[in-house]
């Protein structure tokens, strides 16, 4: 009868080992699942952030050329247009676009601006000024600028 006991003592302590397993196996299961979903939802929902962020665009409002004094007896003629939003009320008068461009570019060397590289980063600081400048209660009015003619002499 010894024998029997034992047998039965071993047959009931396997079982809650595999029964344990099977626990931890159906819980990883569902935890696997549970991300996979919410991974599925987030990755394949549409961001009300990006939406929000790229406001649609409006009018394209060209500018008159200015003549911009440059270091050295050095001349830039700048022309702009820029590309209004669809929000904003009315055509963006360019005035203080223009004169955020003569404080931006006034005495700087020709050399500098030659370069592709230093254009389009001085463009890029030029947009950051205007728009932040056409903002308001934070609406934006401008979301490019563009530049029809750039010529140094």
């Amino acid at each position: 009868m010894a024998k029997d006991e034992k047998a039965a003592q071993e047959e009931t302590e396997e079982a809650p080992k595999k029964s344990k397993k099977k626990l931890i196996m159906i819980i990883a299961i569902v935890v696997v699942l549970l991300g996979g979903g919410a991974g599925g939802y987030f990755m394949f929902k549409p961001s009300s952030a990006t939406a929000a962020a790229e406001p649609e665009p409006g009018a394209v409002v060209p500018l008159d050329p200015v003549t911009i004094n440059l270091a050295d007896g050095h001349f830039l003629k700048l022309r702009l247009s820029l590309q209004a939003t669809a929000d904003a009320a009315e055509a963006p008068d360019g005035s203080k676009a223009l004169d955020i461009a003569i404080e931006l570019y006034s005495n700087r060397p020709m050399a500098e601006l030659m370069s592709n590289t230093e254009r389009e980063r001085s463009k890029a600081e030029l947009r950051e000024k205007i728009e932040k400048a056409y903002t308001v209660d934070k609406t934006k009015e401008i979301m490019d600028v563009y530049f029809t003619s750039f010529v140094i002499q």
